[in-house]
């Protein structure tokens, strides 16, 4: 792993590219290993035929369904990453690495989210379902032989229920990691001192005007900041 990068997939909305762009560096910045980040842009991927469904009214970001490709991107070999664009990583991502265990087909944070508000982000609408924010950041063990199944013509078919809940695994084929990799702010509870390992600002986060104040926001804010900074003295 010390020589070849690990893949990284991000989800990319185009009403949050800052908020891409802030994860990336944060990602970048505390990593003591190579990685390769790549953002699943949804028009990039309906340009090359990979995505061909039709608006769905309850899609709430453009990689609500396209995150499922990653296996296939992968070619169904090795490790990879998958995270929604909104989280600021506070830790070393290769410590989350260290975790990939070959007995599991997926891994994520086996969370019991039902959140409270009707909305999120600008406008969105929150919507509540089982294994709610397990795929928002998911180990994908892309070798795995029930990853094979997670092709574009089935990602374009299956419902969300499907794939959000992992239905093409059994349960014992979904492992688990410590639920700091995935804090959900607004939901988890707040570690007794210092900070998760990553937020994930899932009901909104400080770049927008309405989310300013949420917890960790003065972290994300900062990051933003050094991201600038970094972009300043490179121009």
């Amino acid at each position: 792993m010390s020589e070849t990068p690990f893949p990284i997939f991000v989800g990319w909305d185009s009403r949050e590219d800052i908020a891409y762009r802030v994860c990336r560096h944060s990602l970048l910045r505390r990593a003591s290993v190579p990685m390769r980040v790549t953002p699943i842009i949804q028009s990039e991927m309906r340009e090359e035929g990979l995505y061909t469904r039709a608006p769905d009214p309850l899609a709430s970001t453009e990689f609500t369904y396209t995150r499922f490709l990653v296996p296939y991107l992968m070619g169904y070999r090795g490790w990879a990453l998958f995270c929604d664009c909104d989280f600021l990583f506070l830790a070393d991502v290769a410590k989350l690495f260290d975790l990939a265990d070959d007995r599991y087909a997926v891994m994520c944070v086996h969370h019991d989210h039902q959140p409270r508000e009707n909305w999120k982000m600008d406008g969105a609408v929150q919507t509540v379902y089982p294994r709610k924010n397990w795929s928002s950041l998911v180990l994908y063990n892309c070798s795995h032989p029930k990853n094979r199944v997670l092709t574009p013509e089935l990602v374009n078919r299956e419902t969300g229920a499907f794939l959000h809940r992992f239905q093409w695994l059994d349960d014992s084929e979904i492992g688990a990691v410590p639920e700091g990799w995935n804090w959900l702010e607004g939901w988890s509870e707040k570690p007794a001192s210092g900070h998760p390992e990553v937020v994930h600002y899932t009901r909104g986060g400080p770049w927008f005007d309405a989310w300013r104040h949420v917890a960790y926001a003065s972290l994300w804010l900062a990051e933003e900041r050094d991201l600038a900074r970094n972009a300043a003295r490179a121009a």
